[in-house]
């Protein structure tokens, strides 16, 4: 058990053990399958036990059909600490009768579960379920006493994981602000996660709302972040998004720049950030701003910046001592890493990041 707890820990800091540890408390509970989700009313994050487990369940995840559902609703409300059987939840009529059971758990051959909830520092909860077959009834009280001896070890871990999610988001924000950027990383539901003074004081351009939410002023800039709100998560979304929004005499950019890949993980709400940059700027964002911003090489960092720069494709060649092919190709794998078809949106996103008193890089 000592091992299992060990492991439990490591998955605050490496989300990619999760399964692993799902696999172990199918085993102590006998159960057939395991899965873990982080749900504000909607699967944000889910994870399974093994391969077959997340194959099985991926149609009810991503229909909302677990979410929505009576059994899986019963268990948040009843607030109980530790793992606990689905009697506890039902009688048995009501087992039968409801559609969770019914419809999703009886034709997988499953039936009765060891489930718990625990509530994240995020306003998320997270929902632990191991799916016992119908034939083996209700795991036991011994079996129960097992599960919860590592219950308060999960508990802790996932606390730590979210609390560190929530920390990089801030970290994040705070560094844009050093470079003199108005930032702040959103969910995607559209709830603020963190946001750096410097885009606090934009009241001329946002308005802050009820729930932790924001508007921008320009009706039809805040339609556009709707928009990309709403299709942040989608697997054909676009890459960043930029459109102006205007105040009663200026005008800035919004930048929205998904946040994906090894950013995201079980526990991260974050979906994206939003970036405000003055229209004009004459000079090109450093190397360094551009690589940490795009998740770019130095080689691609410093094409973009080239473009940014107004150089040509044969200039940025002959200054690196390549040919312009390979400047083309660089040139292409920059637009696909920051989501864009053309060259010109590439120049207008990185004009607008060149933060004020700092010095060109060559």
């Amino acid at each position: 058990m000592s091992h299992l707890i060990d492991r439990i820990y490591e998955c605050a800091f490496v989300p990619e053990l999760w399964p692993g540890i799902l696999a172990e408390l199918v085993q102590i509970d006998g159960a057939l399958a395991g899965w873990l989700c982080i749900s504000n009313g909607s699967v944000i994050r889910w994870s399974a036990s093994s391969q077959q487990a997340r194959d099985d369940l991926r149609p009810l995840m991503e229909s909302g059909w677990v979410p929505r559902s009576e059994r899986f609703n019963r268990l948040l409300r009843a607030k109980q600490t530790g793992f606990i059987p689905d009697s506890i939840l039902y009688t048995p009529e009501e087992m039968r009768n409801d559609p969770a059971y019914r419809d999703m758990l009886y034709p997988r051959g499953m039936g009765w579960a060891s489930a718990t909830a625990i509530a994240l520092p995020t306003g998320d909860d997270m929902v632990i379920a191991l799916e016992r077959a119908y034939d083996r009834g209700s795991a036991s009280p011994a079996v129960l006493g097992r599960l919860n001896e590592v219950h308060a070890h999960l508990a802790r871990a996932s606390l730590v994981a979210a609390r560190m999610q929530l920390e990089r988001a801030r970290a994040a924000a705070q560094a844009l602000a050093l470079l003199g950027i108005p930032a702040l990383v959103f969910s995607r539901e559209g709830k603020i996660l963190a946001a750096n003074p410097l885009i606090e004081g934009l009241s001329g351009f946002i308005s802050w709302r009820a729930k932790d939410r924001i508007a921008l002023k320009d009706v039809r800039a805040d339609a556009l972040l709707r928009d990309a709100i709403a299709t942040v998560d989608q697997d054909d979304a676009p890459g960043v998004r930029s459109f102006p929004t205007r105040d009663i005499s200026s005008t800035m950019i919004a930048h929205v720049v998904p946040i994906r890949g090894s950013a995201r993980d079980t526990f991260s709400g974050c979906a994206a950030m939003l970036m405000l940059t003055p229209v004009t700027r004459p000079e090109a964002p450093s190397v360094d701003l551009i690589r940490s911003l795009f998740d770019l090489t130095p080689t691609e960092a410093r094409i973009a910046r080239g473009l940014a720069g107004g150089q040509t494709v044969k200039a940025m060649a002959t200054e690196s001592g390549t040919s312009t092919n390979t400047v083309r190709w660089h040139v292409k794998v920059v637009l696909s890493k920051m989501g864009y078809n053309r060259q010109s949106d590439v120049v207008a996103l990185l004009n607008g990041l060149r933060p004020p008193g700092c010095v060109n890089d060559s």
